[in-house]
């Protein structure tokens, strides 16, 4: 396998990840739901974006820092949630967290993380942020607020937009569910990939859930801490009364995340959540979504210009998030980037991710004309240049006439 050092770009990263990983493990990754038509829709809306550079302007230093909730961050760009982590590379989610630290950008741990909060809390303590489900035994989901106020972390994010299991397709045929059944065909393309069957093995086969654990009886296996969490979530009955206790609870920085519809965010904004993450949970919940990207402007125009927006789902590139910034968002969050770093090489795979993403958002400012972020904004679109240049021409020809 070639060295993290050759990635020069995500999909290299990407490419490693898939050749170390059983085909099984690699489309939990992969995979969307149903057609996956939101992958590709995804995909497509940030292949269509297009930025309009501006030239003779001074961009010989340039500065990706960006402040959010009154802490400035190394780049515009933190690592988003991705659950079971710890199966496709062990100790996944400390190696995220180490890399963010080490980055100064934060790291979203998942609510479905297999090393815990605590023991990331001592790798990231500044820049550790925390994902909350919502449990059927409410007691859970306010037992992990505390946790977390306790740890001291500055953020927690609760996602609303998994009210129901999704249809994954890939990972049913695959045999990935609850309980796991694989076929012998996926059992023999696993043994292709010895690195991972043994250190799988050695390791004790699935990886528990760490932040579950201490709900489950004393002793329970990591199959054992699965099955609560797979009875405990996704709750159907969550409502917005729910967020507000976990707000009545939580006195840090509240995130929704899974927003996607315009009066979702004005009722979130008006029941004292700090901010947003616009997402439509990597193309893995409803296939027929729309992207992100697409509703971002529509949700910014919701809530105004002073309630912090965010955005994942689909993001590979640095150009993807100068984009994401120029229509609207605040900051960018990626899971896929990172995690194909951490599955292809550990802590240096993530450390390389993030560097990728770093070297080209630093490159298209430099492009288009940009010293900074603060120089970053709808200007930049080729929707707002046309839309300017029509609305100049459209007032020479009245003057003409």
């Amino acid at each position: 396998m070639k060295s993290i050092d050759s990635a020069i770009n995500i999909d290299d990263l990407k490419r490693m990840a898939k050749r170390r990983l059983p085909k099984i493990m690699f489309d939990f990754i992969e995979g969307g739901v149903e057609d996956e038509v939101g992958l590709r829709t995804n995909a497509n809306a940030f292949r269509d974006a297009r930025l309009v550079p501006r030239y003779y302007i001074d961009t010989s230093k340039r500065e990706q820092r960006a402040t959010l909730f009154g802490r400035t961050y190394a780049s515009p760009f933190g690592i988003a949630p991705t659950g079971m982590a710890g199966a496709f590379r062990k100790d996944a989610e400390l190696f995220l967290a180490q890399a963010a630290n080490d980055a100064d950008v934060p790291y979203l741990m998942s609510g479905a993380a297999n090393a815990s909060m605590e023991q990331a809390a001592k790798l990231a303590p500044k820049n550790l942020w925390y994902q909350i489900y919502g449990a059927r035994d409410r007691s859970f989901q306010l037992d992990l607020v505390k946790r977390a106020k306790d740890l001291g972390l500055s953020t927690i994010a609760v996602t609303c937009d998994v009210p129901v299991s999704s249809n994954r397709e890939r990972n049913r045929r695959n045999g990935f569910v609850r309980p796991l059944r694989m076929t012998l065909p996926t059992i023999l393309e696993a043994m292709l990939h010895p690195e991972w069957v043994v250190t799988y093995f050695r390791s004790g086969g699935l990886p528990m859930l760490g932040n579950w654990q201490r709900y489950a009886a004393p002793g329970s296996t990591p199959d054992q801490v699965a099955d609560l969490f797979a009875k405990q979530t996704p709750d159907p009955s969550q409502t917005w009364r729910d967020l507000e206790a976990i707000r009545e609870a939580w006195p840090g920085t509240l995130l929704l995340k899974g927003v996607m519809h315009p009066e979702d965010a004005r009722i979130a904004t008006g029941l004292g959540v700090d901010g947003l993450i616009v997402s439509n949970h990597g193309a893995r919940q409803l296939d027929m979504m729309p992207s992100p990207l697409d509703m971002l402007p529509m949700i910014r125009a919701a809530v105004g210009p002073d309630v912090p927006l965010l955005l994942d789902s689909g993001v590979r590139r640095g150009s993807d998030i100068v984009a994401a910034l120029c229509m609207g968002a605040d900051f960018i969050l990626t899971g896929r980037a990172t995690l194909y770093g951490a599955t292809a090489g550990g802590l240096e795979g993530v450390k390389k991710a993030v560097s990728i993403l770093q070297r080209e958002i630093d490159l298209v400012l430099g492009q288009i004309g940009a010293p900074n972020l603060a120089a970053l904004g709808p200007h930049y679109l080729l929707e707002t240049v046309r839309a300017e240049e029509e609305r100049r021409n459209s007032g020479a020809m009245t003057l003409r006439r």
